[in-house]
């Protein structure tokens, strides 16, 4: 007889991909146009998560593919993403062992922050292709993701702790 524990870790390869496409669901969900500037950046704030609980399976590369992955469903210039979770995913690289140590106020004032500065990135190559986003609004989205992340954290951390440690691949 098979130990259900077992099953369980066989199947905890699923969380990644099943977080990122939760998180790009919700990224595409239909909302009110005077909401639409308080979306946080779920497919981010996902990245973000991986990165800093497994620093040794996710990173810089990781961002590259999930940032080409959101431009394509956007529809936005090849690239933009990419460029813009690239920095960000550096950016949770360097500060991922203190990030962990971090109290929750201090982890949401870090996504703020690197949430920023990935916006700040899509700002200036909006910019240079002559769309820059006009009103102020367009920097909600970092308060919220930083609103967000505790349920984001939380919420992922129970599921991973729940199916038992991460096999990227199928046994």
């Amino acid at each position: 007889m098979k130990n259900p524990s077992s099953r369980m870790h066989k199947n905890s390869w699923i969380l990644v991909p099943a977080s990122f496409l939760f998180a790009f669901v919700l990224m595409l969900l239909p909302m009110p146009e005077w909401t639409a500037w308080l979306r946080p950046a779920w497919v981010l704030m996902v990245l973000l998560y991986w990165i800093v609980m497994l620093p040794n399976r996710f990173g810089i590369a990781t961002a590259w593919i999930v940032g080409c992955l959101l431009d394509i469903v956007n529809g936005t210039l090849l690239g933009e993403h990419a460029l813009a979770m690239t920095i960000a995913a550096f950016i949770a690289v360097r500060i991922q062992i203190r990030f962990r140590l971090f109290p929750w106020m201090q982890q949401g004032f870090a996504v703020l922050l690197i949430v920023f500065a990935y916006q700040l990135v899509l700002f200036c190559v909006e910019g240079f292709t002559g769309q820059p986003p006009m009103r102020w609004l367009y920097w909600l989205s970092s308060v919220t993701s930083m609103l967000f992340w505790p349920w984001i954290y939380s919420v992922l951390r129970h599921c991973q702790r729940r199916l038992g440690p991460l096999q990227l691949s199928p046994r």
